[in-house]
């Protein structure tokens, strides 16, 4: 499978010009036509604010939405790019934003969107959009996180990966970045209590299979919980210069990922590159 589809979802936090300049990196490294999609909200605005309020609200929102138009359609055309911008004016249906980001999702070949930043949201971006559309939109997801300094992605990609259905799924959509890759690591986790399905040697069949699309791999194995996991990622993230990390999502339900913690819960809220994810 090849990248000829990549969807960016544009909102006003900080992280909105690195998911630009990313996207438009991996669109033109591979021939890929780009959406650019603003969604105008006042899904957060309660019903009984006067109309006078909510008109110049929404005059305020449209004219920042005018301005992520124009920054995405000089950059893609910069660029060379087959582009195309994507308003949606929600301001009075009010609808779910993540169910409109995620529909959208669905005829792409891959979404890429920014972590939220809790501490600085306006509420026109739902806290959790990153993680419903991992689970929700059948698509990669690229997350970008807010506090990222902007550097070309995929160059160097470490693969975690524990022997699962979901890891498997981001290996595979991950394929066309991978083998584009310099290098690209993987790092085979298992539970202490047993091997589960990683065979003799964890991460050597995974390995080899990525071999056989002409990808060079090193490969290494650790054991820990899944608390442990994220911390263990983000080390070897730091420790190798890693710029893309590729990883399946939510093995187990969120809600227990959330109460219990997980890998997934614990990297989208402390990543510090961007993370591809799979469900």
């Amino acid at each position: 499978m090849a990248l000829k589809d990549i969807l960016v979802h544009l909102d006003y936090g900080s992280q909105c010009e690195k998911c630009l300049a990313l996207s438009v990196d991996l669109a033109v490294r591979h021939g890929a036509r780009l959406t650019g999609l603003c969604v105008v909200t006042l899904a957060n605005t309660p019903t009984f604010v006067p109309t006078e309020l909510v008109n110049r609200e929404v005059t305020r929102l449209k004219g920042r939405a005018q301005a992520l138009r124009e920054l995405f359609e000089k950059r893609a055309s910069d660029a060379g790019l087959r582009h195309e911008w994507r308003l949606i004016d929600n301001t009075e249906a009010r609808a779910d934003v993540t169910e409109i980001v995620r529909t959208h999702a669905f005829y792409t070949d891959l979404l890429v969107v920014g972590q939220t930043d809790r501490e600085h949201n306006d509420g026109s971006v739902p806290t959790d959009l990153p993680n419903r559309l991992v689970m929700e939109s059948g698509r990669p997801v690229l997350v970008v996180p807010y506090a990222w300094r902007y550097t070309e992605v995929g160059r160097r990609a470490l693969v975690a990966w524990n022997a699962g259905r979901e890891a498997c799924r981001a290996v595979n959509d991950a394929l066309p970045i991978l083998n584009q890759a310099t290098s690209v690591r993987v790092l085979a986790l298992k539970g202490k209590d047993k091997l589960k399905n990683h065979g003799e040697l964890p991460g050597a069949d995974i390995a080899a299979h990525l071999a056989r699309h002409g990808i060079e791999v090193e490969a290494e194995f650790g054991t820990a919980t899944d608390i442990e996991v994220g911390d263990m990622l983000l080390s070897t993230v730091a420790a190798e210069g890693i710029d893309l990390l590729v990883m399946g999502a939510y093995g187990r339900s969120r809600m227990r990922e959330y109460v219990l913690g997980g890998a997934t819960e614990h990297l989208l809220n402390h990543m510090t590159v961007p993370v591809l994810m799979s469900h």
